[in-house]
Order: C-alpha cells, then sequence, then structure tokens
C-alpha cells in the first residue's frame, strides 16, 4: 500500500468496505438491547474480543436462549466458583461435547414443551466452545448434530490456538503462526499446516445457515445471530475472537485487528444460506496481508519469503470464494 504523509506521521490510507449486509438499516437506527445477559465482573484478560463477541451473540439471542458452554477461554473467565456473567440458564460441559449437549437440550426442551412444563415459545438450544473444542476435540459431536438436523445454534469462538491452556496450536492454527507447541526454528517457520476450513465443513452439511463474523464488525456479528435464531434447524456461526494475550499485540488494539483479518481477506465475512454464498463485507481492493501479519508477536519470526506464500493462499482462497458467490448468481 502507498503511504501518505500527515504531519510528518506515515500512515496506510483505509480502504472502506463495501457493506452489503441486508437491511442493516433497522439495526442502526435504533438501539441495541440495553439489557446484559453476559455480565461485567469476569475474569477475561484486557482486550479480549472473545468476551465482547459473547457479549453482542447474547445481546442478538435475548432472554429465551439455553448454553452449553464447552470448557475453554469462555467458560474458564465466565464462571469462577461461586461467581457467574451468565444471565441466561447456561451449562459447562466438557471439552468435546458441546454440540451433543446443545443436541440433548434441544430435544429435552421440544419434550417440556409437549408436556406442557413450560410455555411453548422459540427457546433457542445454542452451543459454545473455541476452535479447540471446535475443529479438533468436538468436531464428531458437530458433525453429528447437524446431521440429525437438530433446531440448535452452535458458535465457535476462534482464538486461534488453545489459548487458557498455554497457547497450543489448533487445526484452527494459521499457517506460520508461532505458539508453545508449534516453536519457530531453523527447522520451522512455526505452524506447518493451513487453517481449517470450519465454517465450509458446516455447510458441506447441507446446514440451513453457517456465517463467519467477527467482534470488530458488530451489525454483521448482530444481524447474521437473529438470522441463525429465526432458522429451524441447525444452523454454524464462526467467529474470530482476537486475543491479545496469545496473539502477541497490545490489548488495546484487538478491535483494529480483527479488522485487518477482514481487509486482507486473512478472515472474510460470508454466510452460507440455503447452500448460497454472500460475503457480507466486501472490499473494492483486499490490504496486502503484511499489513495484519506485522505488529503480532506469533509472526514476528516470518520472512518476506513466507509472508508471499501466505499472501498467494489468500489470494487463491478469496479467489474461491468469490466464485462460489458468482456462481450462485448465475441465472
Amino acid at each position: 500500500m502507498e503511504q501518505e504523509k500527515n504531519g510528518g506521521k506515515e500512515r496506510t490510507p483505509k480502504i472502506k468496505p463495501i457493506d452489503t449486509v441486508r437491511d442493516l438499516k433497522h439495526i442502526r437506527a435504533k438501539r441495541w438491547p440495553e439489557e446484559e445477559l453476559f455480565v461485567s465482573g469476569h475474569r477475561a484478560c484486557q482486550g479480549c474480543a472473545e468476551a465482547l463477541a459473547v457479549r453482542y451473540v447474547l445481546k442478538a439471542l435475548g432472554p429465551d436462549t439455553v448454553i452449553a458452554n464447552a470448557t475453554g477461554c469462555i467458560e474458564i473467565f465466565s464462571s469462577p466458583l461461586p461467581t457467574t456473567s451468565w444471565a441466561v440458564p447456561w451449562i459447562h460441559v466438557a471439552f468435546e461435547n458441546a454440540a451433543a449437549v446443545g443436541s440433548g437440550l434441544e430435544s429435552g426442551l421440544k419434550v417440556l414443551m409437549r408436556k406442557g412444563r413450560i410455555p411453548k415459545k422459540q427457546i433457542k438450544a445454542v452451543a459454545m466452545a473455541g476452535d479447540g473444542g471446535t475443529a479438533d476435540i468436538g468436531i464428531q459431536a458437530l458433525s453429528g448434530a447437524f446431521e440429525r438436523g437438530h433446531d440448535m445454534i452452535y458458535f465457535c469462538f476462534d482464538n486461534e490456538a488453545y489459548m487458557n491452556t498455554g497457547i497450543q496450536r489448533s487445526s484452527s492454527t494459521p499457517f506460520g503462526a508461532m505458539t508453545t507447541t508449534s516453536p519457530p526454528g531453523r527447522m520451522s517457520q512455526g505452524q506447518m499446516t493451513w487453517k481449517k476450513n470450519m465454517t465450509a465443513i458446516a455447510a458441506a452439511h447441507g446446514i440451513p445457515y453457517a456465517a463467519t463474523a467477527c467482534s470488530s464488525y458488530p451489525y454483521d456479528l448482530y444481524e447474521k445471530v437473529k438470522k441463525a435464531q429465526a432458522t429451524v434447524g441447525p444452523s454454524y456461526i464462526h467467529i474470530l475472537s482476537v486475543c491479545p494475550t496469545g496473539w502477541r499485540i497490545p490489548p488495546d488494539q484487538a478491535i483494529r485487528y480483527g479488522r485487518l483479518a477482514v481487509e486482507t481477506g486473512f478472515f472474510p465475512l460470508y454466510e452460507v444460506e440455503g447452500g448460497r454464498y454472500r460475503i457480507t463485507i466486501d472490499f473494492p481492493e483486499l490490504r496486502p496481508v503484511s499489513d495484519y501479519l506485522q505488529g503480532q508477536g506469533r509472526f514476528r519470526h516470518l520472512t518476506p519469503e513466507i509472508i508471499a506464500k501466505i499472501q498467494e493462499r489468500i489470494k487463491e482462497e478469496y479467489s474461491s470464494l468469490k466464485a462460489k458467490v458468482g456462481a450462485e448468481n448465475i441465472t
């Protein structure tokens, strides 16, 4: 990107996104729900974008929600005995079975409504887990829930490593990233594999709704949660959750790096609704991936050659995503 000089300081010009999320005006025109269902006082790290994402998700879902939450950062910082930050029914479950317990919640709610034990209204069963509890340990239970067609929403809060146990790599860790189990050295550049595309895997099950989101784009996130809530059948939302601790960035930069992830195409925002792909936040031109990688301690060891390799991969994957969107528009 060309640099502009402003008062002796160089800055990168902003690229304005093409906001294609449908009918967001009604969200911007009125205030979000004031009720807080994920309350303050939790023990998240400074600048934790995951805590912010959970707060936004609960604002969109409202009180008629029951949550199964796998072991992970969210569970650890939100519920240290005897306190809790949850103002909705919430169950802590094992690392690997959030989707299984969410399936059971959905089935149990149906039975209780049928027997008249609780009012017949929409109470949404929700499962939440991190990238480790989703892409690695929990993918079997998640695939089963999709195959059975449970009416539930599954949220993956992706901070791209096992952060609460010491920053170990997961299959969602980006290529080249440094973690405690993928250290760079003379024989390695960090993470050796490319990030697993869980949203594409979820969509391949033929579920009604799948999407990516990021708390740096709150209106986009809010709208997608509302869509999932209104969907009958399984929905999947994969939320990039910037982790200042694990990514080695200043705590006040979490929102900035979430936006850079989207602006560079490193983490595109899109949805798959009824099998149709749509990019929800698009750009006339992507920023170079170096804008996103620089400043993150987990990438500080990368050579120009590796950065060029990552850039080429992003270009290919974004073109592939665009092709899917274009194919859906052919009449």
